[in-house]
């Protein structure tokens, strides 16, 4: 596995002729990742969601019907550009062009979404982007990270290792783990309020 993080000639070439590089659109795989996703998270409704890594927009779209504010990023052009054509219609949804760790925003959130990210950074990169996110969540703010098992190649990190990162780091509660064959799903929260507990059912 490479030891630097996954540079934008790596996107280039998945976007090059293609719009939809991962089959988001059509494969029920993905379509039932995006859904089990949804379905995870504690809080019907979010005030802000920032998802970075968001290619084609697919998973923003979804987001963007819990919240009152989204903001999407991506460090390929190519995403930006299908992405905002995805919420065009969208007054709340916004998709601007960003690298991390370097180019984090300076907004505050209740939800952060890595979705299919952590093992295109390294160990050092990620670890500049978990500190990030504890620094941008708002009180009672939450992540969800899913990721793909199986290696892929060129990228410097696992799905294993990234979520073993996140939890040794994020000093946050983990609220749910949901694994497959396929990948993995989790979510911290700063606080470790069931969804039972929040509607005082317990």
């Amino acid at each position: 596995m490479s030891a630097d993080s996954v540079d934008n000639q790596y996107f280039d070439k998945l976007y090059d002729g293609n719009d939809d590089p991962w089959a988001m659109r059509h494969r029920w795989y993905e379509r039932r990742k995006r859904a089990l996703l949804l379905a995870c998270l504690p809080q019907e409704h979010y005030g802000a969601i920032f998802e970075p890594g968001c290619a084609n927009g697919e998973t923003s779209l979804a987001l963007s019907t819990r919240c009152d504010y989204l903001l999407s990023c991506d460090m390929n052009a190519r995403a930006v550009g299908l992405t905002q054509a995805r919420l065009h219609e969208l007054d709340h949804a916004h998709a601007r062009q960003a690298a991390l760790p370097a180019d984090w925003p300076s907004e505050r959130f209740d939800l952060i979404v890595l979705n299919e990210l952590g093992y295109y950074l390294n160990r050092t990169d990620f670890s500049q982007v978990i500190e990030q996110v504890r620094r941008s969540l708002k009180p009672g703010g939450q992540l969800v990270a899913c990721h793909w098992l199986a290696t892929i190649e060129g990228a410097p990190q696992t799905a294993e290792q990234v979520h073993a990162q996140l939890q040794a780091e994020l000093g946050m509660h983990r609220l749910i783990e949901h694994r497959e064959g396929d990948f993995l799903l989790e979510l911290w929260g700063l606080e470790p309020t069931t969804v039972a507990q929040h509607e005082g059912l317990r």
